[in-house]
């Protein structure tokens, strides 16, 4: 099994890279992220699920670990295969994807092509109770804290991510900034107040 390749980018193309290791091409496939930070005749090192069929030996490149996690976790969801892996992770960031899942925003999972809303619900559905164990990021590692109060109907976090939600603001957006704003105020030794996450929120959300 191919663990990482180290070589030289040789060809890029939709989807895919192609790199020379020691006078051998691998053809790797990748996220439109991944294949973003690689240029041609440029060293590059990628992290490598590698699958094996009947058929085709298949290698999926990624920058970081992080990124092969998410791959590695978003199959694990009946109806996603390595194309609709990668193209999720092509339009969501790892953290991107731990608060559309912890806020439940698929809109944001229905972005990537081959996820329609049907597949968006099942991936929040079955991925919710996972996202709490990978550690992708400081979003990651307040997840389990923060998700539950924010999916707990009467909270003043929960309140105020629909009320910006009813504004017409991004549901993964509102919930990232509530949370932010959220903690500002515990830490500055104040319980949140619905008024002030609100107006604070939609400070934060406005284009300047």
């Amino acid at each position: 099994m191919i663990a990482w390749l180290k070589g030289i980018v040789r060809d890029l193309g939709a989807g895919y890279a192609v790199i020379d290791v020691n006078g051998v091409g691998y053809l790797v496939a990748a996220s439109g992220r991944t294949l973003g930070t690689l240029q041609m005749n440029q060293p590059a090192t990628l992290h490598i699920e590698t699958v094996v069929r009947e058929d085709a030996l298949l290698l999926y490149g990624f920058r970081d670990t992080a990124e092969r996690d998410w791959f590695r976790l978003l199959q694990t969801v009946q109806g996603v295969g390595g194309r609709v892996a990668l193209a999720l992770l092509s339009v969501l960031t790892p953290d991107q994807l731990v608060q559309a899942i912890a806020s439940g925003d698929k809109n944001a999972l229905a972005r990537a092509d081959g996820v329609g809303p049907k597949l968006a619900v099942r991936l929040l559905t079955e991925l919710k109770d996972k996202v709490a164990g990978l550690a992708l990021g400081a979003m990651a590692r307040t997840a389990p804290s923060l998700s539950p109060a924010i999916e707990t109907n009467g909270t003043v976090e929960a309140e105020a991510v629909s009320a910006l939600v009813n504004l017409g603001y991004g549901r993964s957006d509102a919930f990232t900034v509530v949370v932010k704003l959220a903690q500002q105020q515990r830490d500055g030794g104040a319980e949140p107040a619905l008024a002030d996450l609100i107006r604070a929120g939609l400070k934060a959300l406005s284009p300047a």
